[in-house]
């Protein structure tokens, strides 16, 4: 009898320990969209998708690539005329109208918060001549970024033959876009205030991604619609360090299942401290030694990253050939690059761990040197 309870405890204790791990495991999320992912923000790792490989219509979050595009094209605050042809376009608009003034900061607003297809029109004509070479720009930038499913026809996100895009490419380009600050910065506000017109004077422009005030955490991205790609949305999203960027193509309930995607994320990852190496060689020429010690600005990075995937986090240095003396302890003299698997997270400047004074050379030294690179030049002659 004995036997038989202990039996019978050790089957309950058994059943009740499976059932509390599943309790705590992170349930899949139902999704309506067409095509999803769910990634990290820090390594691109993909956490949840659905069709996510698929290229279909993106409408406005095309806006993402012009932004960028135009951040990196630099003179953000030089005033210009927008160009008036351009600004004739169907759809949601900033406002602009013939003999504007605006600045290319002016035109992201635009862009990210009430969506202007103006703004994006004007945005392609300043920066490409035309609206035809400015998506021939966007697409070699596609391909620097490895986005294989994407093809721009143009700047607004309006249809055009062959445009379109994949859930996962439009999260790596949302990753890529909010590693640059004034991006970031425009797309996480909800209103923000600008200028611009004949002559420019102040105006407030406002957020469509009400998934910013929804759900704590959001700081982005952009919103999109159009008949034929639905409704489009691309967000970021961060938690106790836990850093994650979500797409939905083709979603009539994108608030709702971006919020449940997040959930199963915020359940699913970790924020994990990453070690770096704790210092690297480089050659070293015109110092005492032929070698100088290189040491990271930090010992540690913080990484969003399912628990068991740590260890594909590995570290590449990029020396130069040679570091010329003299050079101060603690001076930037190159950087590791910290990857996962085969994509960037960051990179890390490498710091001089000691100086290294120029050496002293003998007249003898100097002659004898001298006498070897004359040789040396006569015989490649």
């Amino acid at each position: 009898m004995k036997k038989s309870i202990t039996v019978l405890f050790a089957a309950f204790i058994m059943y009740t320990s499976v059932q509390s791990a599943d309790s705590f495991a992170a349930e899949k999320p139902e999704i309506s969209a067409r095509a999803c992912v769910l990634i990290s923000a820090d390594t691109g790792e993909v956490v949840y998708s659905e069709n996510a490989a698929e290229k279909l219509p993106m409408a406005s979050t095309t806006k993402i690539m012009t932004t960028l595009l135009c951040l990196e094209s630099g003179n953000l605050y030089e005033e210009f005329t927008v160009d008036s042809e351009a600004i004739k376009v169907e759809g949601s608009s900033m406002g602009l109208v013939e003999g504007d003034t605006v600045t290319k900061y002016a035109l992201c607003c635009g862009m990210l918060l009430p969506s202007g297809n103006d703004a994006a029109n004007a945005v392609a004509v300043k920066l490409g001549g035309s609206i035809e070479h400015f998506a021939e720009m966007m697409n070699e930038r596609a391909e620097e970024l490895g986005l294989s499913h994407t093809y721009f026809v143009t700047p607004s996100g309006l249809e055009g033959d062959g445009h379109g895009s994949s859930a996962y490419d439009m999260a790596i380009l949302a990753r890529e876009a909010l590693k640059n600050e004034i991006f970031r910065e425009i797309c996480s506000s909800e209103t923000i205030e600008t200028q611009f017109g004949n002559p420019p004077y102040r105006r407030w422009l406002k957020n469509t991604n009400r998934l910013l005030s929804m759900y704590d955490g959001v700081y982005g991205v952009k919103t999109g619609f159009t008949d034929e790609a639905g409704r489009c949305l691309v967000s970021a999203c961060e938690r106790d360090g836990v850093n994650l960027i979500c797409v939905t193509l083709n979603d009539a309930n994108d608030w709702q299942d971006h919020i449940a995607m997040y959930d199963y994320g915020f359940e699913l990852l970790s924020c994990k401290t990453v070690e770096l190496p704790k210092c690297f060689e480089t050659n070293a020429v015109g110092g005492e030694k032929d070698k100088l010690v290189l040491v990271p600005e930090t010992d540690s990075i913080a990484v969003t990253l399912l628990s068991h995937n740590s260890s594909d986090v590995h570290f590449e240095p990029v020396l130069p050939p040679f570091v010329y003396a003299p050079t101060e302890c603690g001076e930037t003299v190159a950087e590791v690059k910290v990857m996962f698997r085969n994509r960037e997270i960051c990179r890390i400047p490498l710091k001089s761990a000691e100086s290294m004074p120029v050496k002293e050379i003998s007249k003898r030294e100097k002659n004898t040197f001298i006498g070897k690179i004359l040789k040396a030049l006569k015989k490649n002659k």
